[in-house]
């Protein structure tokens, strides 16, 4: 089924609360009449990790608006933490807690079908030799008892570095995915080269998530994908507001509404920059950024555009451990963050990094391929001895504070008393940030 019910974005567009509200309302009120069944509804928005989304705000919209359809909440967690109840009463209000199920992918996965070996080395381009299971958390199937009559699949689409741009049928089998189909869609899309991903509607990992779909969409109840473009707002535009507009907003069942929010994405999260930096400064905020997991976009959404030779310096005060699952936590110490080339050859078939493509995955995404310096400055939960031992380097947090003031600083460039020039990024999680020419090749 392919049916837009709403499409409101623009560069400039700023919708408030009520407007959201409205538009959402309706949209969920036509999908409802449209899909013809009265049944629980379930509802897949992001986790903690998502926080400026706006998916909190909508998942609230839709809870109250539902009622008594509203089978069960699915924060769609993929690798990630749970959140606990302090999150979930910050992202989602006075949303019942007991409305929330907890996803466990390496558990209560089932297995809609694999496809072939064949597909996945051809849209690969050959960078692996593999079959990819379409996996899904077992209350989205029907064979395992499954009994929703519609998904609310909730989210931003931003760029991101396995999929091209974050969401839609990401959402699913990532988001709720199991550890092979997450295993196996973040390798492919880092062997093939982060690069050549980033900012794209149209990669090998999204042509996997929508040919899964296709395949198999039958065996789930329908899918009503909301998807948000969030955008920094300008100095003029902040007063009370906060520092994050909702620029689109696009509702529907189908592949369309996704094209039309990564197309307005590419246009406010795509940052272009005329040249590249020598030297980039990043700060994670401690509400949402603990683990290098997560605090690692710093590296992979502004590697394009740092110089080689450059430094990229991360100010993490939340920072605490590298991975978000403690079994990839401790892969993360073992093998750290190194080049491409040397990960994909330690993640050989039947070596313990072969069994856990996603740590490789992510391993090559911290990495800079050795091109610029990356020096975290974490809290005190991460030693020297942990950040260097990771392939970083380290430095001290209070210092570094004392010379980059974020209370000072702006988002973009910098110049220091003493002429020190930099580039700011307050939260590298709102977009991606290259050297033009790169990106277009």
């Amino acid at each position: 089924m392919e049916k837009t019910y709403a499409s409101v974005g623009g560069c400039d567009i700023d919708l408030d609360g009520n407007e959201i509200k409205n538009i959402f309302t309706e949209a969920l009120s036509n999908a409802l009449c449209d899909i013809n069944d009265s049944g629980q509804v379930l509802i897949i928005p992001p986790d903690i990790t998502r926080l400026h989304s706006r998916a909190g705000f909508l998942t609230e919209i839709a809870a109250e608006h539902l009622g008594n359809r509203l089978g069960a909440i699915l924060p769609a967690l993929g690798t990630h933490t749970p959140m606990n109840s302090g999150e979930l009463s910050r992202m989602f209000g006075a949303v019942p807690k007991e409305k929330f199920l907890v996803h466990d992918w390496r558990n209560g996965i089932a297995e809609l079908g694999r496809l072939n070996s064949d597909f996945v080395e051809k849209i690969t381009e050959g960078a692996v030799h593999y079959d990819w299971p379409v996996q899904v958390n077992k209350i989205l199937c029907r064979d395992y008892g499954g009994n929703f009559s519609l998904v609310l699949s909730i989210g931003q689409v931003v760029p991101h570095e396995v999929a091209g741009m974050a969401n839609h049928a990401k959402n699913i089998f990532a988001g709720t995915g199991g550890k092979e189909a997450i295993d196996k869609s973040h390798f492919a899309g880092a062997a093939y080269s982060m690069e050549r991903i980033m900012g794209r509607t149209d990669t090998p990992v999204r042509t996997l998530f929508d040919e899964g779909m296709r395949q198999f969409e039958t065996r789930m109840p329908p899918v009503l994908w909301v998807l948000t473009v969030i955008g920094q707002r300008t100095e003029a535009e902040i007063t009370n507001a906060g520092h994050y507009a909702v620029r689109g907003l696009f509702i529907g069942f189908g592949r369309e509404c996704f094209e039309k929010a990564a197309a307005l994405s590419r246009k406010i999260n795509v940052n272009l920059l005329e040249k590249q930096v020598n030297k980039m400064v990043v700060y994670l905020n401690p509400d949402e950024y603990r683990t290098t997991w997560l605090g690692n976009k710093a590296i992979y959404r502004t590697r394009m555009a740092i110089k080689d030779g450059g430094e990229l310096l991360i100010l993490a005060p939340a920072l605490e451990r590298f991975g978000e699952d403690l079994i990839i936590d401790r892969l993360i110490r073992k093998y750290g963050y190194r080049s491409r080339g040397e990960i994909t050859e330690k993640a050989a078939p039947g070596t313990e990094l072969g069994e856990n493509l996603c740590a490789a995955a992510h391993l090559i995404h911290g990495s800079s391929e050795g091109r610029f310096t990356v020096r975290y400055c974490p809290g005190e939960k991460l030693s020297k001895k942990d950040i260097e031992s990771a392939g970083f380097r380290w430095g001290d947090l209070k210092e570094t504070q004392s010379r980059y003031d974020i209370n000072r600083l702006i988002q973009g460039w910098n110049t220091l008393p003493d002429g020190e020039r930099f580039f700011y990024i307050a939260n590298p999680a709102l977009g991606l940030w290259t050297e033009k020419g790169l990106f277009r090749q």
